[in-house]
């Protein structure tokens, strides 16, 4: 799964002048299209505008095919690309008032501000308005027009749009639109140092509202930033959607317990920024698991060692690349395996709209290889009887089922185990293979446990 800023917590603020909020919003789309990551483009923005920006931002993100189709309507040839970004993020806030965060008045006037404040657009300023105004007087008979174009009814690329259709064809349309909303904040609680009665109660107090999801998980109502919810700098609890909160439970929920004299030996490779690491060391008694937390970045890897530091928890955190095991790996085989691999990311587009915007579709086949590369590597280090928990938040077919599908015709000494198999957005199931896990609002994800027999 990339490490990604998690945007469940999305807080318009009120401070700045609207026209200032619609340059940055626009400065950071045109960074998207030019192939930065929304992490990146929104760090950029100083952190007293950050909020409020990167709330736009990901509101234009999410109808930016609309956008570009209004665009298209009104301009015969693309401006230069900072005009057009202010352009569609415009476009994309005010095209739908019932959904606009402002009157779309409002909006085309701040827009024209904007454009005229800014040195880089300056001189379409006068463009700009004409574009925007048009859109005003004819909004209806655009937005009828813009309808019949599958990207502007959707809001993905086109080739995103027929694999999730050829992929689920019962659901493809559901998961489209689920993309364009925002995701809930889940936390996950630390169970070594309280329960989720006692957490619950305690955000009650604070005035939140929660329900459980999951087995150890809390839904909020609404988000909130982390430092405003009590038990967050005590480590008693993570932010971690519904669905990537199986992980652990699953890998560990049918093996024997680990005891201090013999410890379970598990690997979490891949394993930066170290939730899914955290979790399995809070799923069992203090000194009974001993997880190597395997990340191939050096600097993401520190970002382990810190969330593990809030939590109270430790973990062996090795640097290495997990499809090449012998330069790190000591030879000692491991009771279980959760190996989170690289994916598309398609499974968490509402936390990071970006991503749908920087894929391209020859991407899946690379990382499908990836992770078959990462499967045949890993499998060897498991001993017989052990379990490897394949993972990814993708709702790609090719880089779940049809993957693990795959593995088990060329490896005979692999079971698959009841597991959840692919996870869409919002769906609200009871996961297979894993008890007591109602997962309420959750991210797009894909699940296999693999029990590896003895010969």
């Amino acid at each position: 799964m990339p490490d990604l800023p998690d945007s469940s917590a999305e807080t318009p603020f009120d401070s700045p002048p609207l026209w200032r909020q619609l340059q940055l919003a626009s400065t950071a789309l045109a960074a998207i299209r030019g192939g930065v990551s929304g992490s990146v483009a929104f760090e950029a923005v100083e952190p007293a505008l950050r909020p409020g920006v990167q709330a736009l931002g990901f509101q234009v993100l999410r109808w930016l095919g609309r956008a570009e189709a209004l665009r298209r309507q009104l301009a015969k040839r693309t401006p230069p690309p900072a005009a057009d970004a202010l352009l569609c993020t415009a476009l994309a806030l005010a095209w739908d008032a019932e959904r606009s965060p402002y009157e779309p008045f409002t909006l085309v006037d701040q827009a024209v501000e904007a454009a005229k404040r800014n040195p880089g657009t300056r001189a379409q300023a006068s463009f700009v308005n004409a574009c925007l105004r048009r859109f005003l007087r004819e909004r209806d008979e655009l937005v009828a027009i813009t309808d019949r174009e599958p990207v502007a009814q959707w809001n993905h690329p086109r080739w995103w749009i027929e694999r999730l259709r050829r992929d689920h064809p019962r659901e493809w349309q559901r998961v489209l639109a689920a993309d364009d909303t925002q995701a809930p904040m889940t936390l996950r609680v630390n169970l070594q140092k309280t329960d989720v009665e006692a957490c619950r109660e305690s955000l009650a107090l604070a005035g939140l509202q929660s329900f459980p999801v999951g087995p150890s998980g809390l839904q909020l109502a609404r988000a909130r930033p982390v430092q405003q919810i009590p038990g967050f700098a005590a480590g008693e609890w993570s932010v971690q959607d519904a669905a990537a909160q199986l992980a652990a439970p699953l890998l560990l929920g049918g093996m024997p317990a680990g005891t201090a004299a013999a410890p379970l030996r598990v690997l979490d490779a891949c394993a930066a920024p170290g939730g899914k690491t955290a979790h399995l060391l809070e799923s069992a008694p203090p000194g009974t698991i001993e997880v190597t937390a395997l990340e191939v970045d050096r600097q993401r890897s520190q970002r382990i060692g810190d969330n593990l530091a809030r939590l109270g928890l430790q973990a062996k955190v090795v640097v290495g690349d997990a499809s090449r095991p012998n330069a790190w790996w000591d030879g000692q085989p491991f009771d279980a395996i959760l190996l989170d691999a690289p994916c598309t990311a398609s499974g968490i587009v509402r936390r990071h709209p970006d991503v749908r915007w920087l894929r391209r579709e020859s991407d899946i086949e690379q990382l499908a290889l990836q992770q078959a590369m990462l499967l045949v590597a890993l499998w060897p280090l498991l001993r017989p009887g052990g379990r490897l928990v394949y993972c990814t938040c993708s709702v790609f077919r090719e880089e779940g089922s049809h993957q693990i599908e795959a593995f088990l015709q060329h490896n005979t000494d692999a079971r698959l185990l009841p597991s959840p198999g692919h996870l869409l957005p919002q769906s609200g199931v009871i996961a297979r293979g894993v008890p007591d896990n109602a997962l309420g609002d959750h991210d797009g994800f894909f699940y296999a446990l693999l029990h590896k027999q003895t010969r």
